[in-house]
């Protein structure tokens, strides 16, 4: 799948709204046979999938009969895919450990069946929760024990049993079974991420459970005005540290924070609070471990990955997919409906998708010429599984969004598949959190170039969604720094009571946090995200535990007692965070065209747009402020101000009256037909509605 079409010629498959593309960008008419050779191959994989491997149904949904499954009967099925194998065993509590007392048969296509009948009064002969493990004959005749890529259910051992993770059969009593009740909501046009880590959503020092996230967290993400949830490290991996990148079994939710019945309490949770719910899904590369991943999962190198060089990501040291096997398109695409239709996540984050696309793994950089998106350094094979996992989870789950991590800014990337694009809804807006941090990392205040500042926040392509944000989790870990930390370091741990009084650094940082979020939000794309906790400033990196650092879960954590602590500055950016986002939904400028910026004046340090009828005045200068400004504005009328960044409540200083109302003068300023005169302090941002 994914390979070579026969004489076919590209030019001659239609792509059935490409000229949509063409006309709306083009300089990509001279890419337009790439873009049919890349819809036609797609096309045969679809046409392949739907005649050859037995229907959209069976291939999509092969997580009902791949891995370990009861039938109706008590009988247990097993299905396998080991090309590499000489011969596959299943062993386990059931039969004493007996490494070869139930072998599988051999089918076509490397393929292993094995049905274990029931016992003598009709029960099934493998128990719920107990230990089982694939025995693999390798071509040299070794026996090997696997853990099957199916496996639902994985935990970490005893510490005295080593620490190679264990696949327990995963079927309860029909009684213990939890069966999602809420309805799903709408896919959100506005869409607020606030992206969690169920782990280290909690105070306390350990790993934090899907039943206290759905009772603590889901609350806290409600009343900030967030309508989306990105839950990340769902999927199992064996090191804790990895952030849930080093994915070992795919189809097991992570134990470490409880069982697949909670997990889906906790998505009820999130669905009966109106939170639409995203995961972190990583198919771009998995990881190297051998006992309890997929690396060598039949003997040989290859298997579900490439062979050779081309199968191993030298930076992430992990294994990276062969997306031209059927049985590994078979593994993904059925993975995402898995995690849909089982467990009721309503869409994805994509991670490393500039990975995937191109064979160099995004590491020689992009200059924006578009031969580097369609030449032979894009990896056509991993390019048509993002098309077909895109173009059939929105044909058979049409509520579904998906989103890429791409840094590269591959055109049509969020495009429609029936255009010729990849069909992704959004991309990431990587490149604004790297300037806010270089700015914030080697330029003085009065040194910020305004005109750049706007550029990198409106530079994306024409009607392509982008998901903006001003920091995620890549900067909160360890070795990085948040922008809270940026602005004002050590200082957090004894400037932010309002007790004693802050200094001149809290006052910045709390200052330009708020209008750094702000104008992210406003101005940089069609949708937001933030990461957990950094919405008030959270004063600590993150740290998983590890050797370096004694096992410890000091930073492993989010300390919701500063939020909470109503003698702290934390609150101040937490009801910023909520007055932001609240007002967004009232206007949503999310899902509106985006902004005009009518006024960046480099001296001034001043930056005025609108966007949903709204008028944002953001003055960024660090000393001066201005009476008697005059801002333009294209619709007459009466303004007054939405959102004031320097209310006592929000950490300012109160030197605003906000019960001023502003009407239009007809006199045309900064290419706009009206305008008005405001007062605008320094470092901070103003938001005016129309009444």
């Amino acid at each position: 799948m994914g390979g070579k079409l026969s004489s076919l010629d590209p030019m001659e498959v239609p792509v059935p709204e490409l000229h949509l593309l063409l006309e709306r960008d083009p300089y990509l008419k001279p890419h337009e046979r790439e873009f049919r050779r890349r819809y036609a191959v797609m096309s045969d994989s679809l046409g392949r999938i739907e005649n050859d491997f037995g229907g959209y149904d069976k291939f999509l949904r092969a997580y009902r009969e791949y891995g370990m499954h009861v039938n109706p009967d008590n009988s247990v099925q097993c299905i396998e895919w080991a090309p590499g194998a000489q011969q596959l065993f299943l062993t386990g509590d059931f039969n004493q450990w007996n490494k070869t007392s139930h072998p599988f048969t051999k089918c076509d296509f490397g393929l292993w069946k094995l049905t274990i009948p029931p016992d003598d009064k009709g029960h099934c002969r493998i128990s719920h929760l107990s230990e089982i493990k694939i025995v693999v004959q390798t071509q040299s005749g070794e026996l090997v024990h696997r853990i099957s890529p199916w496996a639902t259910y994985v935990v970490k051992p005893p510490i005295t049993e080593g620490l190679t993770y264990k696949h327990l059969f995963w079927h309860p009593p029909e009684s213990e079974r939890y069966t999602l009740k809420n309805k799903r909501p709408e896919k959100p046009q506005n869409m607020k991420i606030y992206e969690s880590h169920v782990g280290i959503a909690t105070s306390e020092y350990k790993v934090g459970t899907y039943l206290e996230f759905a009772q603590n967290t889901v609350p806290r993400i409600v009343k900030l005005g967030y309508n989306a949830v990105q839950i990340m490290a769902v999927m199992e991996h064996a090191y804790y540290g990895s952030f849930g990148y080093q994915v070992t079994s795919f189809f097991a939710a992570s134990s470490r924070y409880g069982t697949p019945e909670e997990l889906k309490k906790m998505i009820d949770a999130c669905h009966e609070a109106g939170l639409y719910v995203l995961l972190d899904i990583v198919h771009s590369h998995a990881s190297k471990n051998v006992l309890d991943g997929l690396n060598l999962f039949d003997g040989t190198e290859a298997c579900y990955f490439h062979s050779g060089p081309r199968g191993t990501h030298s930076l992430w040291d992990s294994r990276l997919f062969d997306y031209s096997q059927p049985e590994v398109m078979r593994f993904l695409l059925s993975n995402l409906f898995w995690y849909y239709e089982e467990y009721g996540f309503d869409g994805y984050r994509f991670d490393g998708v500039t990975s995937m696309l191109y064979h160099s793994h995004g590491m020689q950089g992009f200059s924006g010429d578009y031969n580097e998106y369609f030449g032979l350094g894009v990896d056509t094979d991993a390019l048509i599984y993002l098309m077909l996992a895109n173009s059939l989870l929105h044909k058979f789950h049409p509520n579904v969004i998906t989103i890429a991590e791409d840094v590269s800014g591959m055109p049509a990337l969020c495009r429609p598949v029936s255009e010729g694009g990849v069909g992704f809804d959004y991309r990431l807006g990587m490149a604004i959190p790297d300037k806010w941090i270089e700015l914030l990392k080697t330029k003085a205040d009065e040194d910020w170039n305004i005109g750049n500042i706007v550029h990198t926040l409106t530079n994306r392509r024409w009607m392509e969604k982008t998901i903006a944000y001003a920091e995620s989790h890549d900067q909160a870990l360890v070795g990085d720094k948040t922008i809270a930390f940026w602005l004002m370091d050590k200082e957090m741990y004894t400037g932010m009571s309002l007790i004693y009084g802050s200094n001149d650094i809290i006052e910045r940082g709390i200052a330009l946090h708020k209008m750094i979020r702000l104008i992210t939000h406003a101005l940089g794309g069609e949708g937001y995200l933030n990461f957990i906790g950094n919405e008030f400033g959270h004063p600590e990196w993150l740290d998983f535990p590890r050797e370096g650092n004694q096992e410890s879960y000091h930073y492993c954590r989010r300390q919701w007692n500063l939020v909470d602590d109503e003698t702290l500055r934390y609150k101040q950016l937490n009801d910023f965070d909520i007055i932001m986002n609240h007002t967004e939904e009232k206007y949503k400028w999310l899902q509106a065209p985006p902004a005009y910026v009518s006024w960046k004046h480099e001296g001034d340090k001043v930056i005025v747009f609108e966007r949903a009828g709204l008028v944002f005045v953001f003055n960024f200068h660090p000393t001066q402020s201005f009476p008697g400004y005059r801002i333009g504005v294209d619709i007459a009328g009466t303004y007054v101000i939405a959102i004031c960044s320097d209310d006592k409540q929000f950490g300012g200083f109160d030197r605003i009256d906000k019960s001023i109302k502003y009407e239009t003068q007809n006199y045309s300023h900064a290419n706009r037909k009206y305008s008005f005169e405001i007062y605008i302090p320094s470092r901070v941002a103003l938001v005016f509605s129309k009444i």
